[in-house]
């Protein structure tokens, strides 16, 4: 899944002062979401943290742990199950 784009919620994170953050990720790395907020840029830490995303009219909540990995390592990850699973 792409994150970057989504408009995020920190509903949860080991810095109190990040709980309620609002804004749109437009950068992620293996343990950072970079989101786009009202007062500028701030780097948010995935571990031990719990967000909500929103695309349009959907929205899903999800634990910063289950994402620990970069983008370009999920690619592949679904890239290795979609093989085994058509056995190519």
């Amino acid at each position: 899944m792409e994150f970057i784009g989504g408009f995020v919620e920190v509903l949860g994170a080991p810095n109190p002062s990040l709980k309620g953050l609002k804004g749109v990720v437009v950068d992620e790395t293996k343990n950072f979401f970079v989101l786009e907020t009202k007062k500028g840029f701030k780097k948010v830490p995935k571990h031990h943290s719990k967000f909500k995303i929103s695309f349009g009219k959907e929205s899903f909540v999800f634990s910063g742990d289950a994402v620990l990995v970069s983008p370009e390592e999920r690619i592949k990850i679904k890239t290795r199950q979609w093989q085994r699973k058509n056995k190519v």
